[in-house]
């Protein structure tokens, strides 16, 4: 089977099933302040989960885009990915009026008896059902097991010792907060001869192959340290039950072909075969390095396709970090050709149908942060030996971490001076330099002095260098969940205000400095509203105080605030402004603010918004900077 076919399949599956089609939305998400790219189907989708009304219907399906960088470390294995399509179908709500929009929501037995049917039916993927195992939630203090699910599949013909139930880390889905639930997986044979008659799931063999998610709950903050930080979590009911289930593409068509391995697939294997060409290596030799230059350059053509530039921070860094990952892993097979990495995007771009201006742009930010990286090279290895050196006295027991300025740099690496000893610092050291400066851990073992060497004990370096990457992942924790306090997957009253307020924003930019200005970005929490938008240069006091004073003008007029929904082509028509267009479908929702000769804003949208601007109070700018080349920022608060 090709991925096209798989994906017609998959379609006409669900659209025979009274589902509408939506197109896939951008990687770049949509004043979702969670995460820095979509990682997931329902994430487009979250308003829509909490109960605002699609204008398709109850029930959608589509194929959407994901890049995820959580599991990078892992790429190089058979099926870990950073960009990735994830097929899959919801159900908003299981208890929807007729009269509603579409047809009537779902719950679990449908969505389980329709995966079960779309992956053992002759008319659809034809999997053996002996070659089928699944899991359930067991159950905690949360919430209870999930013996709906579990009495399903018994029904269905699933064997009971193939069915499995485990806990909240395998059985549960969810983001930091927002809508959550407990999830059924199911899991494929791949290995040789009989299928074992007892599912063991840390078989590697039993590869999962579909997530259903059953969201029955919403994840909020009970209590938050001083600073702000969630510390506490509690679990509420939702108002309306969802369904959202998840396949993977490649790792379906994978396993429906024979393939123990993604990479063989002909999303990839004409990548593979490329750089065999160009390096003069062969892939059975060297398949973790081919696997992350084809994963990674994936990731990197899609992530500039969606806008985003090279750059020291969030979308822009996780770019920097791929292609240099990838540049990395070339150098590694010694590449014969120079423009390695621009003819793997040529192919790619081939094989994507993706047009030679489009392909020209990627090689031209392909060809600019490398030459960025032969600087940034020359500029930093002379720092990295420094602090090698301030590590060999560390080690040498020569330095005292607890004085002098140099050690700032062992001690960013994680490293306790009361309780490390010298080999589990030069782990926890060597990770730090890995994730800030890329230096990868072989280079870091060549920079080492030979002495030190024989003194370091290989298995607590090791031990040291897992101890840094889990700090460090921690620490991202922390900071994402400090980042996520609002947002549009809690739909809190402050956040609603904010992105009500954004709208006057981009209407009030507009006026005051040119009709072409675009929104090219935002993330806006319960607190504050940070918006981006296209614009050469640093805005003027004066312009700032105009756009502060136009809004808060209009604010003040309680202008009206008309939601309707209409086709796409009508909404273009009566000058309703929008971007990510792809992500609504031919029916959309348009939130007028203003009514008659006074409309001050018009704009495609997703919700939610007030139903008064006399709710926004003050608008005040705190902050304006450059995000990019070309692209200006607008931090913002309502006081």
């Amino acid at each position: 089977m090709t991925a096209d076919e798989l994906r017609k399949k998959f379609r006409e599956f669900f659209e025979k099933r009274d589902h509408s089609w939506i197109p896939s939305a951008s990687l770049v998400p949509e004043n979702d302040p969670s995460v820095l790219f979509t990682t997931a189907g329902m994430q487009p989708l979250a308003p829509y989960l909490l109960g605002e009304n699609h204008p398709k219907g109850h029930r959608l399906a589509n194929i959407q885009k994901c890049l995820r960088t959580n599991d990078i470390d892992r790429v190089g294995d058979t099926y870990h990915h950073t960009f990735f399509e994830m097929m899959g179908n919801w159900s908003l709500g299981d208890s929807a009026s007729k009269d509603d929009i579409g047809k009537n929501g779902y719950w679990k037995k449908e969505a389980i008896g329709w995966s079960f049917e779309f992956l053992t039916s002759k008319k659809w993927l034809a999997i053996p059902k002996q070659k089928i195992a699944v899991s359930v939630f067991a159950g905690d203090k949360d919430a209870p097991f999930d013996k709906e699910s579990y009495n399903i599949w018994l029904n269905l013909g699933v064997p009971e010792k193939r069915i499995i139930k485990l806990p909240k880390k395998n059985n549960w889905w969810g983001q930091v907060l927002g809508p959550c639930g407990p999830n059924t997986e199911m899991f494929f044979w791949t290995g040789k001869g009989i299928v074992p008659e007892v599912f063991d799931y840390q078989d590697k063999r039993w590869v999962e192959i579909w997530n259903n998610v059953f969201m029955e709950f919403n994840r909020k903050v009970k209590e938050c340290d001083e600073d702000g930080n969630p510390i506490d979590y509690y679990f509420d009911r939702l108002s309306q039950k969802n369904v959202d289930t998840g396949i993977g593409l490649e790792r379906t068509l994978a396993l429906l072909n024979g393939f123990d391995d993604d990479y063989r697939t002909e999303l990839f294997w004409p990548i593979i075969q490329k750089i065999e060409e160009l390096s003069g290596k062969k892939y059975q030799e060297n398949k973790k390095a081919f696997r992350v230059i084809a994963d990674h350059m994936r990731a990197i053509i899609f992530i500039i396709l969606n806008g985003v530039i090279p750059y020291n921070k969030d979308r822009g860094s996780v770019l920097r970090k791929l292609i240099r990952n990838a540049e990395d892993k070339a150098i590694e097979l010694n590449y014969k050709e120079p423009l390695f990495l621009n003819k793997i995007a040529q192919t790619m771009c081939i094989n994507y149908k993706i047009t030679d201006v489009k392909f020209k742009k990627i090689v031209q930010i392909l060809n600019n942060e490398l030459s960025l990286k032969k600087i940034y090279s020359e500029a930093i290895m002379p720092k990295i030996n420094k602090r090698m050196r301030i590590l060999e006295r560390y080690i040498n027991k020569e330095l005292d971490l607890k004085e002098g300025a140099d050690c700032k740099w062992l001690k960013a690496a994680f490293i306790n001076p009361d309780k490390d000893n010298g080999s589990i610092a030069a782990g926890k050291f060597a990770y730090h330099l890995y994730n800030t400066n890329r230096l990868l851990k072989d280079k870091f073992w060549e920079l080492l002095d030979d002495t030190l060497k024989v003194v370091i004990n290989k298995q607590d370096f090791e031990k040291g260098y897992i101890l840094g990457e889990e700090k460090f992942k921690e620490i991202s924790r922390v900071g994402a969940e400090k980042k996520f306090k609002g947002g549009l997957a809690d739909n809190k009253v402050e956040t609603t205000r904010l992105h009500t307020a954004a709208h006057l924003l981009l209407a009030a930019l507009k006026q005051v400095l040119a009709s072409n200005i675009e929104q090219k970005g935002s993330n806006i929490t319960e607190e504050k509203l940070r918006f981006d938008f296209n614009w050469p240069e640093k805005l003027s006091p004066k312009q700032i105080s105009e756009i502060e004073n136009l809004i808060n003008e209009k604010i003040g007029e309680n202008l009206s605030i008309k939601m309707e929904e209409m086709p796409l082509k009508e909404a273009k028509k009566i000058g309703a402004h929008g971007i990510f267009l792809d992500r609504y479908g031919d029916r959309v929702k348009v939130y007028t603010i203003g009514d008659g000769d006074q409309i001050f804003s018009r704009e495609i949208c997703g919700g939610p918004h007030v139903k008064s601007l006399s709710e926004l109070g003050h608008f005040k700018i705190t902050k304006e900077e450059s995000s990019s080349a070309g692209i200006r920022r607008i931090k913002a608060i309502l006081e």
